[in-house]
């Protein structure tokens, strides 16, 4: 196995489910070897109340030292209960446009966002897991605010479909080895899937559930995995249609998207 030290960032509106998602992701740094970044943006909208230029500089600065004040105050408590290392950086601007240089220029290993709750009235612009998955080629885990990847439990993992050289990384390599047995996988009928199986699993215990293809297959799934106790489920960017999708509004638990 690789001892390779993975990049980790965590991108954070700073919202009430900010502390769930930063231990969702220590959990995730200790199974894998990893160093965590939180970046944060902030609206010009939501900074500059004020038209003169000179006010308007005022507000940056003044916002610029809260934010950081805000930053440092949420995850010292976080990264000394956990005997981690966590750094943040933040930037004013487009959220969409200062995420994407963000990643060109840190270029992580995996990014991790919080689940959006079902229930949340969407804004305009408000699908930044898809914006990332369209920018960002690497695995993307999204969290549960609910079932945390505690760091000192064993993962009960699932698996939907087999996806096989996508899933044949040091990554899951490493989270597999913090995988309890057996392995959830949930095949769906009609769609396709990899030639040859993950050589990951291929000697572990596996649980099968196979599900026809239709307009609820998703809630189904999802009802499984609840009674299943499974908190991370590991699918495919690349299915047809909006299955990828369907999956991070309905699945309450943490998904990792390949």
């Amino acid at each position: 196995m690789e001892n390779k030290k993975y990049k980790i960032v965590v991108l954070s509106d700073l919202k009430s489910t900010t502390v769930s998602l930063i231990k969702n992701t220590v959990g995730l740094a200790k199974m894998i070897n990893g160093d965590i970044e939180l970046f944060h943006v902030k609206k010009p909208t939501e900074i500059v109340k004020r038209e003169s230029q000179l006010s308007a500089v005022r507000d940056i600065n003044e916002q610029s030292l809260n934010t950081h004040n805000q930053l440092k105050n949420l995850l010292e408590p976080i990264a000394k209960d956990y005997d981690i290392k966590l750094s943040y950086k933040y930037a004013i601007g487009n959220v969409k446009g200062e995420i994407e240089s963000y990643i060109k220029e840190s270029s992580p290993d995996i990014i991790v966002l919080g689940k959006r709750k079902p229930s949340a009235i969407r804004i305009v612009g408000d699908n930044l897991a898809d914006f990332v998955l369209k920018k960002f080629e690497g695995p993307v885990l999204i969290t549960s605010n609910d079932d945390l990847l505690a760091s000192n439990k064993m993962l009960s993992m699932g698996i939907l479909n087999d996806f096989g050289k996508s899933l044949n990384t040091s990554l899951t390599e490493n989270l597999i080895s913090n995988t309890k047995e057996p392995l959830k996988k949930f095949k769906i009928e009609g769609l396709a899937e990899s030639e040859k199986a993950s050589d990951l699993y291929q000697n572990r215990k596996i649980v099968e559930y196979v599900f026809n293809d239709g307009s609820r297959t998703i809630e189904t799934i999802s009802d499984y995995v609840f009674k299943s106790n499974i908190n991370l489920l590991c699918l495919d960017r690349n299915y047809k249609g909006s299955l990828t999708k369907k999956a991070i509004n309905k699945v309450n638990v943490s998904l990792l998207v390949t």
